[in-house]
């Protein structure tokens, strides 16, 4: 068993954090936590996105649809303190963010959007976001500001 879950009792684990989708941010940010000591899961339905994880990715790497219901209690999420949506889709962020928070109740739910205007759905939802646009805008405006 990985250290640290707790797979009987569905109750938060310190630590453990559930992605979904291993595309360069899922697999880059899995990398660094794992390197970190935490406990940590990324769900793919493409095995060949595992490709992306470095051989010193310790944590477990499963072949799954985050938007699948059984595939996310077999993942365990019931004991995630933090979940990563972070497919190529804002629409499948979304929809997997909103079920992480509501039906499961993972305190800490983040989601990628790349289209800026649907950021204000995410947090009406309560999720974080990461927007690649949003933030690529500010990192161009302190370089202007120099």
């Amino acid at each position: 068993m990985k250290r640290g879950l707790n797979f009987f009792g569905q109750q938060p684990v310190k630590n453990y954090t559930l992605i979904v989708g291993c595309g360069s941010l899922g697999a880059g940010i899995a990398r660094n936590l794992s390197n970190q000591g935490k406990d940590v899961q990324i769900l793919d339905k493409n095995a060949q996105s595992f490709r992306r994880l470095s051989g010193s990715y310790g944590g477990l790497s499963t072949v799954a649809d985050g938007t699948d219901l059984d595939a996310l209690r077999e993942a365990n999420i019931r004991s995630a303190t933090t979940m990563l949506a972070v497919t190529d889709s804002d629409s499948t962020n979304l929809m997997i963010a909103q079920m992480a928070k509501e039906l499961f109740g993972v305190p800490k739910v983040v989601a990628r959007v790349y289209d800026t205007e649907r950021e204000a759905a995410f947090r009406d939802a309560g999720v974080d976001t990461i927007c690649p646009a949003a933030l690529s805008a500010k990192e161009a405006d302190k370089y202007l500001e120099q």
